[in-house]
């Protein structure tokens, strides 16, 4: 049986059936290769192993099957030298296993690059829970269990992953979830957190657009058309911003058929709603000054890529190259001006980061991310990885790895590698065995 085809409900069942609630994936620096916590899962180690896209020696890989709703829900921590991993928590919906593993590695490994390139002493991790299995959410009531029981599982973490909001999940949710864990972030602001954080990832964003049309000479973001991939959490301020800038034309897409209404809310603006099926990614191809991919993940690849007709594409959305290396080569043997996306989406993390310490009006710890003085703003640090780019001969996406992967490797002035420390006590003292009948 080859573990990594089937699909996240038909894993639910196997391991019901073997009688493990749990399960880890634990990458071995002194032997090479991964731990996994039970045999009948050993595809799954071999599977990460042998892969040379998106498996990056993760440090952790921790799964269950949640005791009452029986839905998969999973952490994926990268690298924790600058501190306890910390991430969003996905919802969504997975063909296979694979597709499952693959979208929390790629994501956690983001978030590594992503919160050291804003200078934060946290490390890269991903919350994911496969819609389609357990029970679903259209009662309120198991929808608040659901969360709860996550928020039960980061607890079992002991602090090594810190979740917050994500694609699926509301601030709603998260407040299910901070009924049972204090390691999280983004609750809501009656309990005295900081809500969505997706208006200052959207202003982020624009900020990275303004680097790359200075970068190539071309003004600013006044006259210009953007074509928005995803008109969500992100995508339907980022609009309002871009509206306040001075664009000629927005050109929006999304699968939800009541996002038309958004056009009322800008009634000034050249706003052009396309509402089209999942999977339809025609709107990166329309004429444009920038693409903002704001959506989902993998849609920059050797189908898309060719069709592109803008010089700059800069969004929100994670991972939005199916392959870095091959797509990242792709985008410059075009002319294309690519901006990586955990150089310019870092607002939403930064929020969180920040609301431990508490609040200020106009906070000048999250304007100096989003203004023009700070050397490591959005906006400065962009202009830097893409002016060395040019100098160097790289691309702006390896420019900026390569900063965010030295960056990562910082080990935190306090607490050192402990995150590390975490998940080997999480191994030795039997974490994957609690759960089993």
């Amino acid at each position: 049986m080859e573990l990594q085809k089937l699909s996240p409900a038909e894993l639910c069942e196997l391991l019901v059936r073997e009688k493990i609630r749990r399960f880890f994936l634990v990458w071995d620096e002194e032997a090479g290769r991964v731990q996994v916590s039970h045999p009948q899962l050993e595809p799954l180690a071999r599977l990460l192993e042998e892969d040379r896209r998106d498996f990056d020696r993760h440090e952790g890989v921790f799964v269950q099957v949640a005791p009452e709703t029986g839905v998969l829900q999973g952490a994926f921590i990268h690298r924790t030298c600058r501190g306890q991993s910390a991430g969003g928590m996905r919802y969504w919906r997975y063909d296979t296993v694979e597709a499952y593993l693959r979208d929390g590695l790629r994501l956690a490994r983001g978030m590594t690059h992503k919160n050291a390139l804003a200078g934060l002493w946290w490390g890269g991790g991903k919350g994911v829970m496969a819609r389609g299995t357990g029970l679903g959410t259209s009662d309120p009531a198991i929808r608040r269990r659901i969360y709860e029981e996550y928020g039960e599982f980061i607890t079992s973490l002991h602090g090594v992953y810190v979740t917050a909001e994500d694609v699926g999940t509301s601030v709603e949710d998260m407040a299910a979830v901070f009924s049972r864990t204090r390691f999280t972030t983004c609750i809501p602001p009656a309990l005295g957190g900081s809500g969505n954080p997706s208006v200052p990832t959207a202003r982020g964003v624009v900020r990275g657009m303004e680097a790359a049309l200075q970068h190539l000479g071309r003004g600013t973001l006044a006259g210009k058309t953007v074509a928005v991939q995803g008109l969500g959490h992100v995508g339907e301020p980022l609009v309002g911003f871009l509206a306040e800038k001075g664009v000629r034309k927005v050109i929006g897409s999304d699968i939800d058929p009541g996002r038309r209404d958004l056009a009322q809310r800008f009634p000034g603006l050249d706003l052009e709603i396309r509402i089209v099926e999942r999977g339809d990614n025609s709107v990166l191809a329309v004429p444009a000054d920038v693409v903002a991919p704001c959506a989902t993940g993998g849609i920059l690849n050797p189908r898309t890529i060719p069709t592109l007709q803008a010089s700059i594409v800069c969004g929100a959305a994670n991972n939005q190259l199916e392959d870095p290396e091959r797509d990242d080569s792709l985008l410059e043997e075009r002319g294309i001006l690519y901006l990586p996306d955990f150089l310019v989406n870092r607002m939403g993390i930064v929020n969180c980061a920040d609301e431990q310490y508490g609040y200020i009006e106009e906070d000048p710890s999250i304007e100096r991310h989003l203004g023009d003085t700070w050397d490591n703003s959005i906006f400065n640090l962009s202009l830097k990885v893409l002016e060395e780019a040019r100098r160097s001969g790289r691309t702006p996406a390896r420019m900026a790895l390569d900063l965010a992967e030295e960056r990562s490797r910082e080990l935190h002035p306090l607490w050192g590698h402990r995150g590390a420390a975490i998940i080997g006590s999480l191994v030795r003292t039997g974490w994957a065995s609690v759960l089993q009948k």
